[in-house]
Order: structure tokens, then sequence, then C-alpha cells
């Protein structure tokens, strides 16, 4: 039995994210995704001899906007400094980055979990080179493949690494933080934090005490989680089994695991490295980075609405429910969309209705996102003010809108070419009607006996004889009158 209860766990998060610009922090080569391999290089970003590095301004103008936003101190001068290490995937034998003098200090992210807040301290935000990326031949790891080839694309792509406080204290905290953080990196559009893709990666230092005690257990560091899932899913393989051996009297060593996405289990890969074994020193070609405050609040006023601000509108402006929030937060796309939308269109809550419900379904479906199309705040209105006046119904709108998407055409040359206006002539439908009531004697005769439900029936069957184009309201007034009720 897991005495989980003994224990109290303690986490620290190491968070990369590549920043979005269209070259590489030292070199002009493209940082887009999905190139052929060892097509996005040069003799800078390979480390050939002679070459100089020179700093992209935007990474760091990306980096200062994520220290304001986490409620980071931007230091006055930080330094770039050479971690020096040997792999295959980094050609320097050394990666750039910065170590005892970083870009930012402090801050903290909040965080919530079950409806409660908690506030997560962030130790440093500092910048760095991106690794290449090792192809296995025939194992997903380097252990068992036959072969290993290089792709030195990614390499000098520019990373952002984000240090929290060892303050979580549950997987669950940990996904929660991950989530957070996207969701605020994708707001201010500093990294599209795709975990699938990489642009997104984390490392998670955990460890077990006794509850109560004060010094902390001894760590292992754990690799290898794609998915926010992933990232509670390890650290919960993790926990218990570090319990399962403080429980049977063993030791936890200090080492780096990774987490095998096939068994669920966290392997060790090898002892953890210290600072020390990086034989860190100052990168002699480059100068400090030293931000004025000036160019500092210039950038703060870029920011915009963060999620938790718009959050708290949505709830008590436009009185949407939490469930109906969480979805139109989950892009910054999607949120910019119904706030578009709501300019032209002042119903809140039916807008996030067909947001979160057809909308959204067509996204998944098709795997894209709501600025991928050829969709506008503009076309969805059109829409919703058609079925208002009773040019359309709202099952008809469905169809209309399925069509728009998948075409990009307007709303009136859907609705003119499949001719699906709604049928309101009162002359028309009475037709329909008088079918529907001769087709179903027995409903009929049920409904004069006293029972009134069976109309929903009814109406039904006319609005499957008129296609989904009859007006439902008139339809139900008129068959009431036939019926004579």
């Amino acid at each position: 039995m897991l005495a989980m209860s003994k224990y109290e766990t303690v986490i620290g998060l190491e968070i990369h994210a590549q920043l979005l610009t269209e070259s590489k922090i030292f070199c002009g080569c493209s940082t887009k995704f999905g190139a052929k391999p060892n097509t996005n290089i040069c003799p800078v970003c390979t480390g050939q001899p002679g070459v100089l590095p020179v700093l992209n301004k935007k990474v760091v103008l990306l980096a200062i906007k994520t220290a304001i936003t986490l409620n980071c101190k931007v230091e006055p001068r930080s330094v770039f400094a050479r971690k020096n290490y040997f792999y295959p995937d980094l050609p320097k034998d050394y990666q750039i980055s910065q170590y005892e003098l970083p870009l930012a200090t402090g801050g903290y992210l909040e965080i919530e979990v079950e409806g409660n807040k908690k506030r997560i301290g962030i130790t440093r935000i500092h910048l760095e080179e991106d690794a290449g990326k090792l192809v296995h031949q025939g194992a997903e790891r380097i252990m068992g493949s036959e072969a290993s080839l290089v792709d030195y694309n990614r390499t000098g792509v520019p990373l952002m690494e984000i240090v929290s406080e060892p303050d979580i204290r549950s997987p669950q905290e940990a996904k929660a933080f991950m989530e957070t953080l996207q969701h605020l990196l994708q707001f201010i559009k500093v990294c599209d934090a795709k975990m699938e893709e990489g642009s997104l990666r984390c490392d998670a230092n955990i460890s077990l005490r006794p509850k109560g005690q004060a010094k902390f257990g001894t760590k292992t560091e754990v690799k290898n989680m794609n998915s926010f899932r992933g990232v509670q899913q390890a650290l919960e393989t993790e926990q218990k089994r570090q319990a399962e051996l403080l429980d049977s009297g063993g030791k936890v060593i200090q080492e780096t695991r990774y987490f095998d996405d096939q068994t669920k289990q966290t392997k060790s890969m090898r002892s953890k490295e210290e600072a020390h074994d990086y034989r860190y020193f100052p990168e002699p070609d480059l100068v400090p980075v030293e931000p004025s405050q000036e160019w500092i609040e210039e950038i703060r006023k870029t920011i915009g609405e963060l999620p938790e601000h718009k959050k708290n509108k949505y709830e008590q402006d436009y009185g949407l429910p939490p469930a109906d929030i969480e979805v139109l937060l989950s892009s910054p796309a999607l949120a910019a969309f119904f706030e578009e939308s709501l300019k032209l269109y002042d119903k809140p809550k039916v807008l996030a209705n067909w947001l979160m419900g057809d909308i959204s379904a067509y996204l998944n479906e098709h795997k894209k996102g709501i600025e991928e199309l050829n969709f506008q705040p503009a076309k969805l209105v059109e829409m919703l003010q058609l079925i208002d006046k009773g040019t359309i119904s709202g099952k008809i709108a469905k169809t209309v809108l399925v069509e728009v998407l998948d075409s990009g055409k307007s709303v009136q040359d859907v609705i003119k070419e499949k001719g699906l206006t709604q049928v309101s002539d009162a002359g028309e439908l009475l037709k329909i009607i008088k079918e529907v009531i001769k087709s179903n004697p027995a409903q009929v005769e049920q409904y004069r006996s006293g029972k009134k439900a069976v109309i929903g029936f009814l109406v039904g069957q006319v609005m499957k004889a008129s296609k989904g184009r009859a007006n439902p309201k008139l339809a139900n007034e008129l068959l009431a009158k036939e019926l004579g009720s």
C-alpha cells in the first residue's frame, strides 16, 4: 500500500520555450518548423571556425515581455556564457546560454487547481540557443537504436528558459502550471507553445520529504514529457516510485530519468549533472545585455489584456459560465474572434454557444485553428442575424455554417446556391402540415384525445418534410390551429 500520506512532494519545473522569431538567435537562418533536415543552417549556427555570433534583438524583446508578464525584475545587466558539454546534436561542443547573470529574476505565476488559487514563484528567466535533434533508426530512443542521424535545423533557434521555485506540491499542480503558462505565452505572442512540435518543453525536478520536515529530499530530474497529461503522468509515476523506495528503506539517487510513453514508467538515463560539470565561462564574442528602462516600458505597453483579466471580464461583464470561458480562452485567436464578433452582435451567450459548439467541433475535426480558416466574425454575425429575422432556422444555420467553413463563401451565397431559405409562407406551410396530418392519423388522434405533447412529434415531421426549412414557430402555431386546439 502506497503511503503517500507520509510524504510531501516538492516539484520545480524548468521550461524551455522557443521564441517566435523568423531567424535564429545568433544568425539569420530560418526558424521554421518542419523544413527538410539540415537546410536551415549556416557556418554560425554550426560552429565553423572564424565565425562570430550576433544577438537577435527581437529575442531579447520577447523575453523581456515574458518577464514583465510573469512579474519578474528585468536585470540591468545580463551576460551570455558558454555551457560546455559534448553531444552529437551540439556542433560547437558548447551551448551559448546565461548562467550567473540571467536576463530576469524573481516573479510568480498564479495557477488554479480545483477552484483553489496558488502563487508559484519564478526563480529566473534566461536566454540560450537550442541544440539540434537526433533522429534514431529502429528505436524511439538512442538506447536500442541501430543508428542515429542528426538534424541541425533546430540548432541556434532562440530558447527562453523559465525556472520555477520548488513551490509545486503535486503532479496536478505541475500540469496546471504548464497549461497556465502556455496560455500566457500564446496570448502575449512570444511562443506558439506547441508541446507536440517541441516549441514548449519541460523538465521537472521532483523529491519527497516526510511531512513536517523543512529539508528537501534527494531530487531526480524527469525528462521526455511531451504533453500536459504526460507531465502529470510522469510525475505521478516518479512520485510513486520514490515513495515505494523510501518505504522499503532504500535511498533516492540524484539522477536524470526519462518518462517512457509505452510503459508509463520513468527510467534512469544518467547521473545528474551539477553546474561545475559544464565549466561555464563568459562568452567572449558577445557583449552584455543592458536594456534601458525606457525600452522596458515601451515593451510593457505592448502586452495587452492577459487571460486572467479576460476571464474576469467574460464572467462579470458578459455573464458567461466557467465552461464557456475555458473554451473561449483556450486559444488567443478564438478569444479575439469572440470579442470582434461581440462588437457586431451584442449577445455574448449566443456567440459563445456557436463558438464552443459547432465551430469548435469543426476545428477539432479538421485539426485547425480558427485563424487558419477564411471565416471572419462578420460572417458568423450575418448568419445569426438571419436566424433572428427568420430567414433561416437554427437547424439550417448548422448546414450553412459547415458549407461556409468548407468553401470560404459568403453566408448569402451558400443560402442562395443551396436553396436554404426558411419557409415562412403560411400557405406553403399549410400544404405540408395537411400532408403530415393525413400521414400520421394515430398521433393526430392522440393529440385530440388530450396528449398535447405529441405535437412535438408532428412538428418534427413537418420539419422533416420541409427538409428543415420550415419556420418552427409558425409551423407549431399553424399545426395547433389545424388540429383544432
